[in-house]
């Protein structure tokens, strides 16, 4: 069975949104599902979250699924520029990567300065997903399309799905869920 984490962004925390639903319906598919709530999060530092995630750098191996969303995104984009260890997927849901002209832009400082290595990057995982919306009131849909296309895949494109949170009535991901499963198989 495959390890399976979940990464949260700023402000947020391993019970908000539909990870806890995920996690749940993963696990009972008989899968680890790690879904760590990292220090700071209203005032995040990618050194912070990476020592964090340190108790578990066993666990991440081939056979894992890293899931990013907003900040969690350019999070595990991070990990895997620094990770000597290839991973099964990647799934990065309303991406933060870049400047994204917002009030977040400062909180993401150390995440997303510094060129990402995408051709390392494309390398790390046998699958990537970009998950966006066409109405995210944070990140514009042209920032996934880059991101998309630096990736070499399409954006899966979801419809008034916002940023894919609690305020827009994500609670559970149907969508994610069988995308993921896809890839278990």
């Amino acid at each position: 069975m495959s390890n399976i984490f979940i990464f949260h962004g700023a402000d947020g925390n391993a019970k908000e949104n539909w990870f806890p639903w995920l996690k749940e319906k993963l696990e009972e598919e008989g899968h680890a599902v790690i879904v760590p709530s990292f220090p700071n999060s209203d005032e995040p530092k990618l050194n912070e979250w990476l020592e964090h995630l340190k108790k578990y750098k066993e666990q991440i191996n081939e056979d894992s699924i890293l899931i990013g969303h907003s900040l969690g995104a350019a999070f595990a984009l991070r990990l895997l520029e620094q990770r000597s260890i290839d991973i099964k997927a990647c799934f990065l849901v309303s991406a933060v990567w870049d400047v994204m002209n917002n009030e977040y832009d400062e909180k993401t400082t150390s995440f997303i300065e510094g060129r990402f290595n995408w051709e390392l990057l494309k390398k790390k995982a046998k699958h990537f997903e970009v998950i966006h919306s066409n109405n995210d009131p944070y990140i514009a849909l042209e920032k996934a399309e880059v991101l998309a296309d630096k990736l070499n895949v399409p954006v899966s494109l979801v419809q008034d799905a916002g940023h894919f949170n609690n305020s827009s009535g994500y609670t559970k991901f149907d969508l994610l869920l069988e995308k993921v499963k896809e890839e278990l198989k």
